[in-house]
C-alpha cells in the first residue's frame, strides 16, 4: 500500500519505472495544480497536501495493475475533472493519444493550459458531456469514480470493442457496482484492490456484449436531463 507523499514519489521510480523527465512532468502537473486551486476548486482541497500519493499515484497505478493486458492505442478519459487519471497517463506515456472529456469549461480550459506547459501535443481536449460525443473506437476507456457503473456503460459501451480495456477507479464500491451489474451486459470485469487506498477498488477488464445498451441509454438520458 501507497502511504504518504515520499512513498508515492519512490513508487513511481522503483516500481512503476517513471524516468527523470517523466517524474519532472509529474512535479510540474502537481505545480500548476496548486497554482489553480486558488482559482477553481479542481479538486477537494483536503488533498492538496497529498496530491503524489491521492491523485498522481492513485492515477499512475492504473498502469501497474493492467501492465499484462495493457494495449498501446488511443485513451479516452470520461468525466477527467483535472485530469485524473487521463492527464498522469500521457505525462507518463506522452506518446500515446489521449482524450479527457469533461462538460465542464473552466476545467477543460485549465487542462488545455496544462497540456501546454507539459509539452503534451498528444492529448487532445474535449468540452462535452459523453452523450453529445461522436461515435469512435478506443483501445482504452478511463472513468475515476464519474458514474455508477450501469450508468457508465449505458453511456459509453458504444466507444468499446471486445477488445478495449475498461479502467475504472470505483472506491469502496466497487465489488458492490460490479455484484449488481444487470446480466444484460456480458462482461469480463473483475476487481483489483487499489495501492492507494485500502477501502477502493478498481474495476478492470473487457465489455463483451451489452444487448439492451441503446435502451438503459435512453432511460439515463432522460434521467439526466429532469
Amino acid at each position: 500500500m501507497i502511504c504518504g507523499e515520499s512513498e508515492a514519489k519512490h513508487w513511481l521510480r522503483q516500481t512503476l519505472g517513471v524516468d527523470d523527465a517523466g517524474l519532472m512532468r509529474l512535479a510540474r502537473l502537481a505545480e500548476l495544480l496548486l497554482e489553480a486551486s486558488s482559482q477553481q476548486n479542481l479538486v477537494a482541497k483536503s488533498t492538496l497536501p497529498h496530491i503524489w500519493q491521492r491523485h498522481i499515484a492513485d492515477s499512475a497505478q492504473l498502469l501497474h495493475v493492467s501492465r499484462e493486458t495493457l494495449p498501446p492505442g488511443a485513451w479516452l478519459d470520461l468525466g477527467t475533472g483535472a485530469g485524473f487519471p487521463g492527464l498522469v497517463v500521457a505525462a507518463l506515456q506522452p506518446e500515446r493519444r489521449v482524450t479527457l472529456v469533461d462538460s465542464r469549461r473552466l476545467r477543460t480550459s485549465w487542462l488545455t493550459q496544462a497540456c501546454s506547459q507539459l509539452g503534451l501535443d498528444r492529448v487532445e481536449v474535449v468540452t462535452a458531456r459523453v452523450e453529445d460525443l461522436p461515435d469512435a473506437k478506443w483501445e482504452v476507456i478511463s472513468a475515476r469514480a464519474f458514474a455508477p457503473l450501469e450508468e457508465l456503460l449505458a453511456l459509453s459501451a458504444r466507444f468499446s470493442t471486445r477488445e478495449t480495456l475498461w479502467l475504472l477507479p470505483k472506491g469502496a464500491k466497487a465489488a458492490h457496482e460490479l455484484a449488481t451489474l444487470p446480466p444484460q451486459w456480458d462482461h469480463m470485469f473483475h476487481v483489483e484492490q487499489s495501492l492507494t487506498n485500502p477501502a477502493a477498488g478498481i474495476i478492470i477488464g473487457r465489455l463483451l456484449e451489452g444487448a439492451s445498451a441503446p435502451a438503459i441509454s435512453r432511460r439515463f438520458h432522460r434521467g439526466r436531463n429532469r
